[in-house]
C-alpha cells in the first residue's frame, strides 16, 4: 500500500528543460492548501489541456463545441506547455479560479495534489480497464489521475542500414556499439544519445542502465547505486557509454529532444531514442526515411535483459463545486471521444489502457495501419512483465517525490559527463553521483 509522504515542492521533466526556477515552482507548490474562493455554481467546466500539436488543439475545439451542443454545458479549454502546467493548476488554486480538470505529466504532482486534497479519485474510470504496466500510480488504494498515454523512449534505427550492412538486431551492448560504429559514414553518424545536464538526457540516454538492472534505492529509501551489487553494474554501463561516444554527432553534451528528432528524422543518425512522435514527423518530413525506420528495446550486456524509458500523461479531476459535471464530462471524454482524442497524434499517444489495442476504430487510422509492426512492438513492451519499464523519476518502493528531486540533480548526466569528458575512473563516477543523489534527497 502506497501512503502519501510529507509535504515537498517538485519540478516536471520539461520545466527543469525550460528553466523554471525551483523558487518559483516552491512558491506554488507551498500555496497549495491555502483555501481556494469556491466558483459560483453553474459556471462552465475549466480544461486545462498541455497536449498542443495542431490536430489535437483542434480536437478540443470541436470536442468543447459538440459537448455543449449534447449538453448545454460549455467547456472552457485553456491550452499551455506541459511545462507550464503544474504552476496554472496551483495559481488557479490559490486564486479561487480553479481549473476542474487538468493534465499533468509527472506523477510527483499528483501526489502533491491528492496529498493536499485537491484532486478526486478516478477509480470509477479506471477500474473499468486493463491497463499497461506501471501506469495507474495507485495512492493509499486510490488511482487520482487517468492515464491517457505512455511516452516511452525506446531506440529507433534504419533498418535499411542494417540490411545493407548485413547487421543483425542488437541484444548486447557490445553487439549495440558495433553495430553503431559500422554506420558511421561520413557526416552520417551511428547514433545520438544526450550526455548534458537536461531532461533529455535522464529519459533518452539512462535505458541500458536500467536493463542491466541497476536501482537507486531500496525500499527504505537508501541510496543504493554504490552498493556492492549496484555498482559493477553501473560502472560498466558507463563504460559502455564511453565506447558509444566516438560514434555520435558533435554536440551530445548540449543535444535537446528536438536535437534527437531531427537528426533521426534527417537520417544523419542511425539510432536514437524517442517516443512515437519520431514516426510522425518523419512521415511528415522524410517519408521515404520514415518506411525505413525500425524500434527495439534498450538491451544490457549479455542478452539477457531489455528495458524502456518510462514516460506518460495523463488528466486529474479536481474537488470543486464544479466535479459533478467535470465528472460527466471525463464519461464522455475517456468513453465515446477517447478514440478520436488518441488519433489526433496516433503512434505518438500510445495507450495506456490495453482494450483499445483490440478496438477497430482505434486501429482504423492511416497512421497505425501504416506503422503497424512498430505499434505491435510498443504494445509488447507494455505488456511483456519481462521488460523493464523504469525511469528516474519512477524509481523507488513506492510513489515519491524524492525520485523527482534526483531527476532534477542531474547527478545521472554528470556521472556520464565525469566517465565520458572527464576520462573518470567508473567507479569513482558512480560513488560521486551516489553522494549528489543523497544530498539531493537530504
Amino acid at each position: 500500500m502506497i501512503k502519501l509522504p510529507k509535504k515537498t515542492g517538485l519540478l516536471t521533466r520539461r520545466q527543469t528543460l525550460q528553466g523554471i526556477g525551483t523558487t518559483g515552482l516552491g512558491l506554488a507548490a507551498a500555496g497549495l492548501a491555502a483555501p481556494a474562493v469556491r466558483a459560483q455554481s453553474g459556471r462552465p467546466i475549466r480544461f486545462l489541456n498541455c497536449e498542443t500539436g495542431k490536430d489535437t488543439l483542434a480536437f478540443w475545439d470541436k470536442a468543447a463545441n459538440e459537448y455543449q451542443e449534447q449538453t448545454g454545458i460549455e467547456v472552457v479549454v485553456d491550452s499551455v506547455p506541459l511545462g507550464e502546467s503544474f504552476t496554472k493548476i496551483t495559481n488557479g488554486i490559490r486564486s479561487g479560479t480553479p481549473y476542474d480538470v487538468a493534465n499533468v505529466g509527472f506523477i510527483g504532482h499528483v501526489l502533491l495534489l491528492a496529498e493536499e486534497g485537491h484532486i478526486v479519485p478516478l477509480n470509477e474510470l479506471t477500474d473499468q480497464h486493463e491497463w499497461g504496466n506501471n501506469i495507474l500510480f495507485p495512492i493509499d488504494g486510490d488511482v487520482y489521475w487517468y492515464p491517457f498515454d505512455y511516452n516511452l523512449a525506446l531506440i529507433y534505427y534504419r533498418q535499411d542500414l542494417y540490411d545493407e550492412l548485413g547487421l543483425s538486431t542488437p541484444t548486447t551492448w557490445d553487439a549495440f556499439v558495433r553495430n553503431s560504429e559500422a554506420c558511421v559514414d561520413g557526416r552520417r553518424k551511428g547514433g545520438l544519445f544526450p550526455i548534458g545536464s537536461n531532461g533529455a538526457t535522464n529519459w533518452m540516454s539512462m535505458g541500458f542502465m536500467w536493463a542491466e538492472g541497476v536501482e537507486l534505492f531500496d525500499d527504505n529509501w537508501n541510496v543504493i547505486i554504490d552498493n556492492d551489487e549496484m555498482k559493477p553494474k553501473a560502472a560498466a554501463y558507463l563504460d559502455m557509454m564511453a565506447r558509444l561516444y566516438p560514434t555520435m554527432p558533435p554536440g551530445a553534451l548540449q543535444a535537446s529532444y528536438a536535437d534527437v528528432v531531427s537528426n533521426l528524422v534527417a537520417g544523419t543518425v542511425a539510432h536514437g531514442a524517442y517516443a512515437g512522435r519520431v514516426l510522425e514527423a518523419a512521415d511528415r518530413d522524410n517519408p521515404d526515411l520514415a518506411a525505413n525506420l525500425a524500434v527495439m528495446p534498450y538491451m544490457d550486456s549479455d542478452g539477457s535483459q531489455t528495458a524502456v524509458n518510462h514516460g506518460y500523461d495523463g488528466w486529474v479531476v479536481l474537488d470543486t463545486d464544479n466535479t459533478g459535471p467535470a465528472m460527466d464530462f471525463m464519461r464522455w471524454l475517456t468513453g465515446p471521444k477517447m478514440v478520436d482524442f488518441l488519433h489526433t497524434a496516433p503512434v505518438h499517444f500510445q495507450p495506456a489502457r490495453l482494450d483499445l489495442y483490440d478496438d477497430e476504430r482505434w486501429r482504423d487510422n492511416e497512421m497505425i495501419q501504416k506503422y503497424s509492426g512498430v505499434v505491435e512492438t510498443m504494445q509488447n513492451l507494455i505488456t511483456d512483465p519481462s521488460v523493464v519499464l523504469t525511469s528516474i523519476d519512477t524509481q523507488g518502493p513506492s510513489v515519491d517525490v524524492r525520485p523527482g528531486k534526483v531527476f532534477e540533480s542531474f547527478a545521472l548526466p554528470e556521472m556520464i559527463q565525469n566517465r565520458i569528458l572527464k576520462d573518470m575512473d567508473a567507479g569513482e563516477a558512480v560513488s560521486m553521483a551516489a553522494e549528489a543523489m543523497r544530498k539531493a534527497i537530504s
